[in-house]
Protein backbone atom coordinates (compact mmCIF):
# COMPACT_ATOMS: atom_id res chain seq x y z
CA UNK A 1 0.00 0.00 0.00
CA UNK A 2 2.83 2.41 0.87
CA UNK A 3 4.60 1.66 -2.41
CA UNK A 4 1.34 2.19 -4.34
CA UNK A 5 0.82 5.53 -2.55
CA UNK A 6 4.38 6.69 -3.27
CA UNK A 7 4.12 5.72 -6.93
CA UNK A 8 0.79 7.49 -7.29
CA UNK A 9 1.81 10.70 -5.54
CA UNK A 10 5.50 10.80 -6.43
CA UNK A 11 5.17 13.89 -8.72
CA UNK A 12 3.35 15.77 -5.97
CA UNK A 13 6.04 14.86 -3.43
CA UNK A 14 8.77 16.14 -5.76
CA UNK A 15 6.78 19.32 -6.40
CA UNK A 16 6.51 19.97 -2.67
CA UNK A 17 10.28 19.66 -2.32
CA UNK A 18 10.84 22.06 -5.20
CA UNK A 19 8.36 24.67 -4.03
CA UNK A 20 9.93 24.67 -0.58
CA UNK A 21 13.14 26.03 -2.08
CA UNK A 22 13.79 29.75 -2.28
CA UNK A 23 12.78 31.38 -5.53
CA UNK A 24 15.26 33.16 -7.80
CA UNK A 25 13.96 36.60 -6.86
CA UNK A 26 14.76 35.93 -3.20
CA UNK A 27 18.39 35.00 -3.89
CA UNK A 28 19.72 37.03 -6.83
CA UNK A 29 21.38 40.35 -5.97
CA UNK A 30 20.59 43.60 -7.83
CA UNK A 31 17.91 41.97 -9.95
CA UNK A 32 16.74 45.40 -11.14
CA UNK A 33 20.03 46.11 -12.89
CA UNK A 34 20.05 45.57 -16.64
CA UNK A 35 22.76 45.72 -19.30
CA UNK A 36 24.31 49.16 -19.91
CA UNK A 37 22.55 50.44 -16.82
CA UNK A 38 23.88 53.40 -14.83
CA UNK A 39 22.78 54.64 -11.44
CA UNK A 40 24.31 57.58 -9.62
CA UNK A 41 25.32 57.01 -6.01
CA UNK A 42 23.74 59.87 -4.09
CA UNK A 43 25.34 59.19 -0.70
CA UNK A 44 28.93 59.96 0.26
CA UNK A 45 31.33 58.17 2.56
CA UNK A 46 32.63 61.08 4.60
CA UNK A 47 33.65 59.98 8.10
CA UNK A 48 32.85 62.21 11.07
CA UNK A 49 34.71 61.79 14.33
CA UNK A 50 32.85 60.41 17.32
CA UNK A 51 33.59 59.80 21.03
CA UNK A 52 36.00 56.90 21.68
CA UNK A 53 37.63 57.24 18.25
CA UNK A 54 41.38 56.68 18.36
CA UNK A 55 43.38 59.05 16.15
CA UNK A 56 46.98 58.82 15.03
CA UNK A 57 48.05 62.40 14.30
CA UNK A 58 51.42 63.22 12.76
CA UNK A 59 52.71 66.76 12.33
CA UNK A 60 55.44 67.59 9.83
CA UNK A 61 56.79 70.59 7.93
CA UNK A 62 59.44 71.61 5.41
CA UNK A 63 61.36 72.85 8.45
CA UNK A 64 61.58 69.93 10.88
CA UNK A 65 62.96 72.05 13.70
CA UNK A 66 60.58 72.49 16.60
CA UNK A 67 58.17 69.69 15.62
CA UNK A 68 59.01 67.32 18.47
CA UNK A 69 56.63 68.82 21.07
CA UNK A 70 53.66 68.31 18.70
CA UNK A 71 54.21 64.62 17.96
CA UNK A 72 53.49 61.80 20.36
CA UNK A 73 56.43 59.41 20.81
CA UNK A 74 56.47 55.87 19.48
CA UNK A 75 56.68 53.25 22.20
CA UNK A 76 58.07 49.73 22.13
CA UNK A 77 56.13 46.70 23.24
CA UNK A 78 56.59 42.96 22.92
CA UNK A 79 54.15 41.56 20.37
CA UNK A 80 54.99 38.05 21.63
CA UNK A 81 55.19 37.54 25.42
CA UNK A 82 58.77 36.83 26.46
CA UNK A 83 60.21 38.09 23.19
CA UNK A 84 63.24 40.40 23.38
CA UNK A 85 62.32 42.03 20.07
CA UNK A 86 60.04 45.02 20.57
CA UNK A 87 57.61 46.48 18.07
CA UNK A 88 57.27 50.23 17.60
CA UNK A 89 53.80 51.67 17.92
CA UNK A 90 52.77 55.31 17.82
CA UNK A 91 50.63 56.57 20.65
CA UNK A 92 47.14 57.75 19.72
CA UNK A 93 44.66 60.41 20.80
CA UNK A 94 41.32 59.36 22.29
CA UNK A 95 38.31 61.53 21.53
CA UNK A 96 36.74 61.92 24.95
CA UNK A 97 33.03 61.96 25.74
CA UNK A 98 33.03 65.75 25.49
CA UNK A 99 34.37 65.45 21.94
CA UNK A 100 37.86 66.78 22.63
CA UNK A 101 41.42 65.49 22.46
CA UNK A 102 44.25 66.69 24.65
CA UNK A 103 46.85 67.89 22.15
CA UNK A 104 50.40 68.84 23.15
CA UNK A 105 50.95 72.59 23.55
CA UNK A 106 47.53 73.41 22.04
CA UNK A 107 45.53 71.87 24.88
CA UNK A 108 41.95 70.60 24.45
CA UNK A 109 40.71 70.68 20.86
CA UNK A 110 37.16 69.70 19.98
CA UNK A 111 37.00 67.31 17.01
CA UNK A 112 33.59 65.79 17.64
CA UNK A 113 31.44 65.84 14.51
CA UNK A 114 34.26 67.06 12.26
CA UNK A 115 35.34 65.26 9.11
CA UNK A 116 38.99 64.41 8.56
CA UNK A 117 39.39 67.39 6.22
CA UNK A 118 37.77 69.77 8.73
CA UNK A 119 39.87 68.44 11.62
CA UNK A 120 43.05 68.70 9.54
CA UNK A 121 42.30 72.31 8.65
CA UNK A 122 41.52 73.18 12.28
CA UNK A 123 44.84 71.77 13.49
CA UNK A 124 46.74 73.53 10.70
CA UNK A 125 45.29 76.88 11.75
CA UNK A 126 46.19 76.37 15.42
CA UNK A 127 49.67 75.03 14.63
CA UNK A 128 50.47 77.90 12.27
CA UNK A 129 51.15 80.05 15.31
CA UNK A 130 54.10 77.79 16.18
CA UNK A 131 55.09 76.09 12.90
CA UNK A 132 55.55 77.46 9.42
CA UNK A 133 53.40 75.65 6.83
CA UNK A 134 52.45 72.68 9.05
CA UNK A 135 51.43 69.41 7.43
CA UNK A 136 48.84 67.41 9.38
CA UNK A 137 48.10 63.73 8.81
CA UNK A 138 45.18 62.17 10.70
CA UNK A 139 44.33 58.48 10.69
CA UNK A 140 41.38 56.84 12.42
CA UNK A 141 42.89 53.60 13.73
CA UNK A 142 39.84 51.92 15.29
CA UNK A 143 37.39 52.01 12.39
CA UNK A 144 35.57 48.72 12.96
CA UNK A 145 32.35 47.09 11.82
CA UNK A 146 30.60 43.97 13.10
CA UNK A 147 28.72 41.49 10.89
CA UNK A 148 26.50 38.81 12.42
CA UNK A 149 23.76 36.41 11.36
CA UNK A 150 23.49 34.40 8.16
CA UNK A 151 26.96 35.03 6.71
CA UNK A 152 29.77 32.56 6.17
CA UNK A 153 32.36 34.40 8.26
CA UNK A 154 30.76 36.53 11.01
CA UNK A 155 32.92 38.74 13.18
CA UNK A 156 34.35 42.19 13.80
CA UNK A 157 36.56 43.68 11.09
CA UNK A 158 39.02 46.60 11.22
CA UNK A 159 38.85 48.80 8.13
CA UNK A 160 42.20 50.46 7.34
CA UNK A 161 41.07 53.03 4.76
CA UNK A 162 37.96 54.35 6.55
CA UNK A 163 35.78 53.67 3.52
CA UNK A 164 33.67 50.56 3.03
CA UNK A 165 30.31 49.90 1.42
CA UNK A 166 27.71 47.40 2.61
CA UNK A 167 28.58 45.22 -0.40
CA UNK A 168 32.29 45.17 0.49
CA UNK A 169 31.43 44.42 4.12
CA UNK A 170 29.34 41.39 3.18
CA UNK A 171 32.23 40.27 0.98
CA UNK A 172 34.56 40.46 4.00
CA UNK A 173 32.15 38.21 5.87
CA UNK A 174 32.26 35.60 3.10
CA UNK A 175 28.88 36.58 1.58
CA UNK A 176 25.43 35.56 2.82
CA UNK A 177 24.58 31.94 3.35
CA UNK A 178 21.83 30.49 1.18
CA UNK A 179 19.47 30.86 4.16
CA UNK A 180 20.10 34.57 4.67
CA UNK A 181 17.32 36.99 3.74
CA UNK A 182 18.67 39.27 1.01
CA UNK A 183 15.78 41.70 1.37
CA UNK A 184 15.96 42.14 5.15
CA UNK A 185 19.48 43.11 6.22
CA UNK A 186 19.59 45.21 9.38
CA UNK A 187 22.22 47.93 9.89
CA UNK A 188 22.50 49.36 13.42
CA UNK A 189 24.23 52.72 13.71
CA UNK A 190 25.03 54.74 16.84
CA UNK A 191 24.72 58.45 16.16
CA UNK A 192 24.33 61.40 18.53
CA UNK A 193 23.92 59.06 21.51
CA UNK A 194 21.06 57.25 19.78
CA UNK A 195 20.78 53.95 17.93
CA UNK A 196 19.38 54.19 14.41
CA UNK A 197 18.08 51.14 12.56
CA UNK A 198 18.04 50.72 8.79
CA UNK A 199 16.72 47.75 6.84
CA UNK A 200 18.07 47.27 3.33
CA UNK A 201 17.27 45.03 0.37
CA UNK A 202 20.37 43.87 -1.47
CA UNK A 203 18.27 42.34 -4.25
CA UNK A 204 17.26 45.84 -5.36
CA UNK A 205 19.37 48.58 -6.92
CA UNK A 206 17.82 51.00 -4.42
CA UNK A 207 20.55 49.89 -2.04
CA UNK A 208 22.87 52.38 -3.74
CA UNK A 209 20.74 55.27 -2.43
CA UNK A 210 20.54 53.96 1.12
CA UNK A 211 22.05 56.20 3.83
CA UNK A 212 23.92 53.12 5.07
CA UNK A 213 25.34 52.08 1.69
CA UNK A 214 28.65 53.44 2.99
CA UNK A 215 29.24 52.22 6.52
CA UNK A 216 30.54 54.25 9.43
CA UNK A 217 32.76 53.24 12.32
CA UNK A 218 31.12 50.85 14.80
CA UNK A 219 28.21 49.98 12.49
CA UNK A 220 26.70 46.54 13.14
CA UNK A 221 25.14 44.44 10.38
CA UNK A 222 22.75 41.58 11.04
CA UNK A 223 21.60 39.26 8.26
CA UNK A 224 18.21 37.79 9.11
CA UNK A 225 17.62 34.03 8.55
CA UNK A 226 14.81 33.11 6.19
CA UNK A 227 11.70 31.25 7.34
CA UNK A 228 13.05 27.88 6.23
CA UNK A 229 16.14 28.33 8.40
CA UNK A 230 14.08 29.40 11.39
CA UNK A 231 11.80 26.37 11.07
CA UNK A 232 14.68 23.97 10.51
CA UNK A 233 16.38 25.15 13.70
CA UNK A 234 13.82 23.15 15.67
CA UNK A 235 14.69 19.96 13.79
CA UNK A 236 17.58 17.62 14.25
CA UNK A 237 20.62 18.74 12.25
CA UNK A 238 20.67 15.34 10.56
CA UNK A 239 17.14 15.80 9.22
CA UNK A 240 18.26 16.99 5.74
CA UNK A 241 20.49 13.92 5.44
CA UNK A 242 17.66 11.55 6.33
CA UNK A 243 15.33 13.34 3.93
CA UNK A 244 17.85 12.84 1.13
CA UNK A 245 18.30 9.17 2.01
CA UNK A 246 14.55 8.66 2.14
CA UNK A 247 14.14 10.34 -1.24
CA UNK A 248 16.72 8.00 -2.80
CA UNK A 249 15.08 4.94 -1.24
CA UNK A 250 11.67 5.99 -2.52
CA UNK A 251 13.08 6.35 -6.01
CA UNK A 252 14.72 2.89 -5.84
CA UNK A 253 11.55 1.25 -4.56
CA UNK A 254 9.52 2.75 -7.40
CA UNK A 255 12.06 1.66 -10.02
CA UNK A 256 12.30 -1.88 -8.63
CA UNK A 257 8.54 -2.39 -8.52
CA UNK A 258 7.85 -1.29 -12.07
Amino acid sequence: MIIRFLKKHYPIIILLFLTSCASRKDIVYFKDIKNKYEKEILVDYKTFFEPDDLLAITISSSNMQGLEPFNLPAVSFNAIPGSVVGEQKQLTYLIKKDGTIDFPVLGNIKLLGLSKIEATQLLKEKLSVYIKDPIVHIELVNFKITILGEVNNPGTFTIPNERISIIEALGLAGDLTITGKRNDILVIREQNNKYKYHRIDITSDEIFNSPVYYLKQNDAIYVTPNNAQIKSSSYNKNTPIWVSVASVLVSLVILLTK
